[in-house]
């Protein structure tokens, strides 16, 4: 944004953090790894976890939210590793992002790698499996992020970092007891009709229409099915950043009949999604 640098000040509302407020360099200017997820509990806990791996001082269990000034998401770092939550769905994700990409340009931060990690519904895959995203793509399996700016849609590339998708999955083969791929995400803009859901408040449906379509989903690539990669994609392409979106899986919830591939058995999944029985 070439409107940055001329900005007095550079207020990041929804982290409570700013250019004035804040000595940015100081405080994030060697962040390396940054992992984002819904939970607020969830992202404390992983820099709990990180804090324990990196074999850093003290127990972790003090860790500070950084974000405390604002209860729209929380901040969490451990070393060179931070971790924040992002809400659920598109625009939850987009805005932290937003402020989470200036945040780290003004930190005046470099190579850093952004992972998105957590749960999503799997697609003819098994139960608690881990996939990590290749290709963020819509409900049309088309690997775009149509983004309205003014009165203009733009379309944005939704490809993620190949390299380090392969580099995610040699890494996930030193844990054993979990099965992870590589496959396409699908991202819905929302929890129940966009992800032929039949339980919602409106269903308009049939379990006939809503299996075909998930099994045209699957004939594309897909492999799991959440609310938040296209604008996680498009925006760390755009920006730069190297990014990857590893997920776990519910039980096949969206479709036990489809066929399972074959896939090696890798790393242990922390959280997974309670089963939809409707499914």
């Amino acid at each position: 944004n070439p409107h940055l640098d001329s900005m007095e000040e550079d207020v990041l509302y929804h982290l409570d953090l700013g250019t004035k407020t804040h000595n940015l360099p100081a405080m994030f200017g060697d962040v390396k790894f940054v992992c984002v997820g819904g939970s607020p509990n969830r992202m404390r806990a992983f820099a709990q976890l990180m804090h324990k791996e990196l074999g850093l001082a003290g127990d972790g269990e003090d860790l500070a939210d950084i974000c405390a000034g604002t209860d729209r998401y929380a901040m969490y770092r451990a070393g060179p590793v931070l971790s924040i939550s992002h809400g659920m769905g598109i625009p939850s994700i987009s805005i932290m992002l937003h402020e989470l990409i200036k945040l780290l340009h003004h930190a005046k931060c470099r190579d850093v790698t952004i992972i998105r990690i957590g749960t999503s519904g799997g697609l003819g895959i098994e139960a608690g499996s881990v996939v990590i995203t290749d290709r963020a793509v819509d409900s049309s399996f088309k690997p775009r992020f149509e983004q309205v700016v003014l009165d203009d849609v733009v379309v944005r590339s939704t490809e993620l970092d190949r390299d380090l998708a392969e580099e995610l999955l040699t890494c996930s083969k030193e844990i054993p007891d979990l099965p992870t791929l590589i496959g396409h995400t699908m991202c819905t803009y929302d929890f129940y009709e966009g992800q032929g859901r039949l339980d919602g408040a409106l269903c308009s449906f049939s379990s006939e229409k809503k299996l075909d379509y998930l099994k045209r989903a699957y004939d594309a690539g897909v492999r799991n099915i959440e609310m938040e990669s296209t604008a996680f994609a498009a925006l760390c392409r755009l920006c730069g950043l190297r990014g990857e979106s590893p997920r776990a899986t519910s039980a096949s919830s969206h479709t036990p009949a489809l066929p399972r591939p074959g896939s090696s058995v890798c790393c242990k999944s922390q959280t997974t999604r309670r089963p939809e029985p409707h499914f």
